[in-house]
């Protein structure tokens, strides 16, 4: 069976109260979408983006392996769920890189948000230097693993998210060679940890992803969806790239 594609949003360090206007003209832009979507936002607008935007998807963009505890700035899932949250992500390279997060920080996120009830995106994806020096799948599947939460509650919603981190935010992204080389040695490791359940986890691409590129980047195979980071701030930049995920299987 094909696996549902899913475009999440990922709004980073942007958002205020007049931009959920664009939380809502992206969710009534979704309703009939042939995929799924979700927009995973700054914590200080989840409660409101649940409230005008109801029914809609809204997610988090990090969440702290502890229930709760003194952890001064951090979220708990428990917090995000009460919020309106379903999704979260964990492990971007902008937290990685900038608050020093391990592979083993990103596990046990990953397993304290999947035992909470949410849906996970945990990114992975590497730096320009490895992918010269010809090291990226190696690279990106090493972290995969380690990555990877040891095991899933019945019915949690996973997914992995491909991110070269060389491709944010720079309009730069892989062939789809490359695109298609690294999510077919994603879904291997993702087999050999969970057997036929790693059939059913999408792998998402993250990196520059915009209406231009989109369609192509779908066609890929085990491409079941997209991260989109500054094409997800606007309805008119999102909403195409969703018809392009809703599109490629008819």
């Amino acid at each position: 069976m094909a696996r549902r594609k899913l475009v999440a949003g990922n709004w980073k360090m942007h958002g205020l109260a007049a931009d959920l206007a664009e939380v809502v003209a992206i969710a009534e832009g979704s309703r009939t979408a042939n995929c799924d979507v979700a927009l995973c936002l700054p914590a200080t607008l989840i409660e409101r983006a649940v409230r005008a935007a109801s029914g809609f998807a809204i997610g988090g963009q990090d969440v702290h392996q502890a229930g709760q505890g003194a952890h001064t700035g951090c979220i708990s899932a428990a917090m995000l769920i009460d919020a309106g949250a379903r999704h979260t992500i964990v492990g971007h390279s902008e937290r990685r890189a900038a608050q020093g997060e391990t592979d083993a920080d990103v596990r046990a996120k990953a397993e304290t948000a999947l035992a909470a009830g949410l849906a996970v995106i945990v990114c992975v994806g590497e730096s320009d230097a490895v992918r010269e020096q010809g090291g990226a799948v190696e690279t990106v599947s090493a972290q995969l693993d380690a990555s990877l939460p040891a095991s899933f509650p019945a019915g949690a919603r996973f997914s992995v998210a491909y991110e070269p981190i060389w491709a944010i935010g720079t309009g730069k992204i892989p062939s789809t060679a490359d695109i298609a080389e690294m999510h077919a040695a994603l879904r291997g490791r993702l087999m050999a940890a969970f057997g036929e359940t790693g059939s059913d986890i999408r792998i998402l691409y993250g990196g520059s992803v915009k209406a231009s590129n989109a369609t192509d980047i779908f066609a890929v195979p085990d491409v079941d969806g997209a991260l989109v980071g500054g094409a997800s701030l606007k309805s008119a930049d999102f909403l195409p790239i969703v018809e392009a995920a809703s599109c490629v299987d008819e």
